[in-house]
Parts: structure tokens; sequence; C-alpha cells
């Protein structure tokens, strides 16, 4: 069964999902809704009431842009039906960072795809260079290993985690700023987060794992 959808439907002893439950798709740092309209449309298909929504992720700070989102989802999504989410890359923090300030009641499972969760040594060994600080924002300033960093202040999840990474990277360069493999942003071992329920590994990239049939 396809990782997806077997981190969505496993233990259905435990869980039955009914015709229209909700999920929020939400992309990544420089990225738009647009990047998830595959994933939206195979839910969607599967009979979930999709929320694909989108953010300017390169204008503020996390913080900033998960109070954003939250009030999106308090505006479009009901609270009658249990909340899901798919993430890509920051996305996935800005689940954590929102559940950790402003917690979703209804909150049923998380599906992150290559998030940063320990941060990037990309941004570790770039973030001070003002090419990068144009190209990704304040946020992509907080993606870092760093102990001090914004990532090692959030709680650990308190909710239904599984987590999909890639190992495939297109981007050498930036590949050799990380050690071990890596999807050409982030590294398999710091996309783990403690907490997680599910940890699979697939041959995608950073940038179009959320578009993998896989």
């Amino acid at each position: 069964m396809r990782p997806l959808i077997l981190l969505l439907l496993l233990a259905t002893t435990i869980t039955t999902f009914s015709k229209g439950e909700q999920i929020v798709l939400l992309h990544g740092l420089a990225r738009t809704s647009n990047s998830m309209k595959r994933m939206e449309k195979k839910l969607t298909k599967e009979g979930f009431v999709v929320h694909n929504i989108g953010y300017p992720s390169r204008s503020n700070t996390v913080e900033i842009l998960s109070e954003s989102v939250r009030g999106q989802i308090r505006e479009t999504v009901s609270t009658n039906e249990s909340l899901h989410f798919v993430t890509h890359s920051m996305g996935g923090i800005l689940v954590r960072q929102m559940h950790s300030t402003d917690p979703f009641e209804n909150l049923g499972r998380v599906v992150m795809l290559s998030p940063p969760n320990q941060g990037s040594e990309v941004v570790d060994k770039l973030g001070d260079l003002e090419t990068f600080k144009w190209i990704n924002g304040p946020a992509g300033d907080q993606m870092g290993t760093s102990s001090t960093n914004f990532l090692a202040s959030l709680p650990e999840p308190n909710f239904e985690l599984g987590i999909i990474t890639g190992d495939r990277s297109i981007n050498w360069i930036l590949s050799m700023l990380i050690p071990g493999s890596d999807d050409g942003k982030v590294s398999i071992e710091n996309a783990k987060c403690k907490g997680m329920q599910d940890f699979t590994v697939i041959h995608a990239t950073h940038a179009g794992i959320m578009r993998n049939r896989t």
C-alpha cells in the first residue's frame, strides 16, 4: 500500500474515517498552494474535504505566518469533523507551532513530507548570505540546526504523526553541506521528530516529494 494512504488509513480498528473528514494541505517555504494541487486532487477523490491553504511563506517569521494560517483555518474549516494535515517542508513546522500555541481540538492525524524538524545545515552554512535571505525570508532563517534556533524551542508533538522523507538530491552542491543521506535540502536524520509514530523514506527529492506517485 502507498505510504501516504497507509499512514492515513492504517489501524482502522482504532480510527474509521468517514466521508467528509477534512484535510488541510500546507505547502513549504518559497512555494504556493499550487505545489499541492496533485495531492489535493488525489485526496478529494478519496472522499476527503480538502482545504489547500496558501500563505506568503517568505514574508515573515514562523510565529506570524502560523497566526495567519491559524486564522484562515478557523474561518474555513468545520469543527464538527476530524481535521487532518498533510504538509510539505516548512508547512509541518507551522502545524507544530500552531498546535503548541492555539491547539486544534479536533486534530486527527498529521503526515509531514520532508519536514526540517531538526533544521537544515544548508541554513547554517548559507543563512547569512543576502541572496539566501532574499529568497527565503525571515522564516527561512529560522530553519537552522542550532540548539538556540527556533526549531529547538518547539515542544514535542502530542498528536499522531507520520513522516515521509526523501533520499534523492538533484543539487549536489547543497548536498555537500549536509551530512549523511538527504533530499537536497534536509537530511533524513533531521526530518525525524521525537514523538512521531511512523517514519519512512522514499526515493524522492525535497522539491518534488509532494508530487511523487509513491
